[in-house]
């Protein structure tokens, strides 16, 4: 039986044309069913541009949907049937097995919250994942989803972020560390500093601090920080490689053959802007399926998402995290929050 696929149909900046685009993508490329949500003439017109033939693609009409720059849960509560929410209610009763969106980020991860749950002991989801071509086997958590956190839910992100490198990585036993100022136990700001003594005692592979400049070397597999600082990295790291890769097309073009010099920017863009090769990802410790693309997600971007929204429901990955989260918990003990 195919998987079956929720798509916010008016989630993103290129909304709906690349959503939809990618959508059609998607279901073709990776053998998925598609139920896009949002407006049926809008819906109809847009898939009207594509064929079609041999797909399985539904629409379910909605006429609200999220702006960006809206307070998602004042907007989620006036737009009772925005896009994003039906989409998750949709996994919800089980008429979909995972819902994706373009965002607004603050929207989808509001929806998941509030029709989804988060699975049982974890507070909050978690926007994370490998960014960086140049160290594929390192993981940060969070990027985007929380900029505000306490010291316990830093340990959630990295219960999460350990199962997802075990499970996603096959890394046997994932290194952790916290991000801060400084390596040196005591330095960072209060969080950081009031997570440190919890990470020590918690059982996970804590190998402590580490700063900036250990990103990029791949010091440890799991990176904990809030999304703000989280979110910053990657957009800073994505955007100067793509002035790396434009410097050195116009100091290396005419000297080194075409061929050459598009592989060697191809590379550096895809070395700093990795998370852009995938489109997106899940949000991680939701009780269900729920996957955000990049905002700025086009149609090849978008249907890469839907591949891994299919491969984290045919792993089961839910039902792993669960698993491994109740054999950490058990070691670590209910004492540590």
């Amino acid at each position: 039986m195919a998987i079956r696929i929720a798509v916010d149909g008016m989630g993103g900046d290129n909304a709906p044309g690349e959503i939809v685009k990618g959508a059609v993508m998607g279901a073709r490329q990776y053998g998925a069913d598609i139920i896009l949500v949002g407006p049926q003439d809008v819906m109809q017109g847009e898939l009207a541009k594509h064929d079609t033939s041999g797909l399985n693609i539904d629409i379910v009409h909605t006429d609200e949907y999220l702006v960006e720059g809206e307070h998602p849960a004042y907007a989620l509560r006036k737009k009772r049937k925005a896009s994003i929410a039906v989409a998750t209610k949709l996994v919800k009763s089980g008429d979909a097995d995972a819902v994706i969106s373009a965002g607004p980020t603050g929207g989808v991860v509001a929806s998941a919250l509030q029709f989804l749950g988060t699975i049982e002991g974890i507070s909050r989801p978690v926007v994370g994942g490998a960014f960086l071509g140049f160290t594929p086997n390192m993981l940060m958590m969070d990027m985007g989803g929380n900029v505000d956190c306490k010291p316990y839910q830093f340990l959630d992100f990295a219960i999460v972020g350990t199962v997802f490198a075990k499970k996603m990585l096959g890394i046997e036993n994932p290194t952790v560390a916290l991000l801060s100022i400084g390596a040196e136990e005591g330095k960072g700001n209060e969080v950081v500093r009031e997570s440190y003594p919890l990470f020590a005692k918690s059982g996970l592979n804590f190998i402590g601090q580490v700063e900036g400049y250990d990103i990029p070397t791949g010091k440890a597999n799991v990176i904990i920080c809030d999304g703000f600082v989280g979110n910053i990295i990657v957009k800073f790291g994505e955007s100067l490689g793509k002035l790396i890769a434009k410097y050195l097309e116009n100091e290396l073009k005419g000297k080194i053959p075409d061929a050459d010099l598009k592989h060697i920017t191809d590379y550096m863009i895809y070395a700093t802007n990795a998370a852009d090769a995938r489109g997106g990802g899940p949000l991680w410790a939701i009780n269900g399926v729920s996957c955000v693309a990049h905002g700025r997600a086009i149609a090849e971007e978008f249907a890469k998402v839907i591949e891994q929204a299919k491969i984290v429901v045919e792993k089961d990955i839910v039902g792993s995290l669960k698993a491994e989260l109740a054999e950490i918990r058990s070691k670590i003990g209910n004492d540590i929050y």
